[in-house]
């Protein structure tokens, strides 16, 4: 058998279009990958310290450019560690509010992130443009509610920004009935397609046990098995008066990892009809100030976003800014074993496995 002289191979940095800004440095064995480093930083914008001189509100806009395809549920962790820390209570309906706003970023999140990855299998064109269809109506529901169509800041400490318009409701109900058809239509394309499963089945396998070993979260972590989520496992707002299941897969391959985003955007499509069905009148606006001294303390908030468990821990020493405000993103955490993932497949199971792990790098490098 004829042996080659391994070489490096670097692939990206990418265009912050595509994943983001990362770089995978590649040892090769002919088209094998023998080993890999992942090179990271590209985006780094001191988040963290920035944080430190401004107000607690002030750095909700922060969260929005950080994970940018899910920003409500950016804005939802932080609030929620202000809140742990500070004593402030949040109204029945701001809580119902932000459900629905959270689900509904899950589930542009998640068109988004199956797009690109099957994008990143080769079968570039349909499937994408089609969930990229239903993305735009939900990013039309983010306008009404918030003025924006990305970076929202719509999640304030105490409850929202603002009550969502009365135009909202049924634009966001006929948008509930409609996207089960839709999840269907997907399906048909992608899940028994030949091509697609020969490219993911059995491919970048993360075991349960090195998932779990290595913090692994959301559909990384179930898609390898275990069935954890913070919806259910730790209750926030009022997920636990919810009825829903946590999609798993069997063997933690690529394959799996894109199957528990697609019947992810199932159950929350399930929450989404009893958080509309059931959301209580009322007053969403905070009650506190725009600055307030928080007791000298600390506090951990976290929430299940599309990629994960997304947490914030912060330190007071009762100033109008946070001591420490430190980050646990989930892009960073699930990247680390990539390496793992790709050793051993060729240069294009590669690309497809960083796809399937959904990575959003201005969370990453923070």
């Amino acid at each position: 058998m004829l042996k080659t002289e391994p070489y490096v191979l670097n692939m990206g940095p990418q265009h912050p279009s595509t994943h983001g800004v990362f770089r995978m440095e590649l040892l090769l064995d002919g088209e094998t990958v023998v080993d890999m480093r992942p090179i990271m930083g590209y985006l780094h914008r001191g988040i963290e310290k920035l944080s430190e001189e401004r107000s607690y509100t002030q750095c909700i806009p922060f969260t929005d450019r950080m994970d940018y395809l899910s920003s409500m549920t950016g804005n939802l962790s932080l609030c929620l560690a202000i809140e742990k820390l500070a004593g402030i209570e949040v109204s029945e309906r701001a809580k119902y509010l932000r459900v629905i706003m959270a689900e509904l970023q899950r589930i542009a999140s998640h068109l988004f992130g199956v797009g690109t990855f099957i994008d990143d299998c080769g079968a570039s064109g349909t499937p994408f443009l089609y969930m990229l269809r239903e993305r735009e109506k939900l990013i039309d529901l983010f306008e009404m509610a918030s003025g924006a169509r990305l970076t929202y800041s719509y999640i304030r400490p105490g409850g929202v920004m603002r009550d969502v318009p009365d135009e909202f409701w049924p634009a966001v109900r006929r948008f509930v009935a409609e996207m089960p058809r839709y999840i269907d239509e997907y399906e048909q394309l992608l899940t028994g397609n030949e091509i697609l499963r020969a490219r993911t089945i059995g491919v970048g396998i993360l075991p349960r046990e090195q998932a779990i070993n290595a913090s692994a979260s959301g559909p990384v972590l179930r898609g390898s098995g275990v069935k954890w989520d913070l919806r259910k496992a730790d209750p926030y707002c009022v997920y636990d008066r919810f009825d829903f299941d946590i999609p798993t897969g069997k063997q933690g391959d690529a394959f799996d990892r894109y199957f528990v985003r697609v019947q992810e955007m199932r159950q929350s499509v399930r929450i989404l009809e009893q958080a509309i069905r059931d959301i209580p009148s009322g007053d969403p606006l905070p009650k506190v100030a725009l600055f307030f001294h928080p007791p000298a303390g600390d506090a951990y908030g976290r929430s299940e976003t599309p990629r994960g468990e997304l947490g914030f821990y912060l330190v007071s020493d009762g100033s109008i800014a946070p001591y420490r405000f430190k980050i646990r993103s989930p892009s960073f955490i699930n990247i680390t074993a990539l390496c793992d993932m790709v050793v051993g497949w060729r240069i294009a199971d590669a690309v497809a496995i960083t796809g399937s792990i959904d990575i959003v790098m201005g969370e990453v490098d923070r």
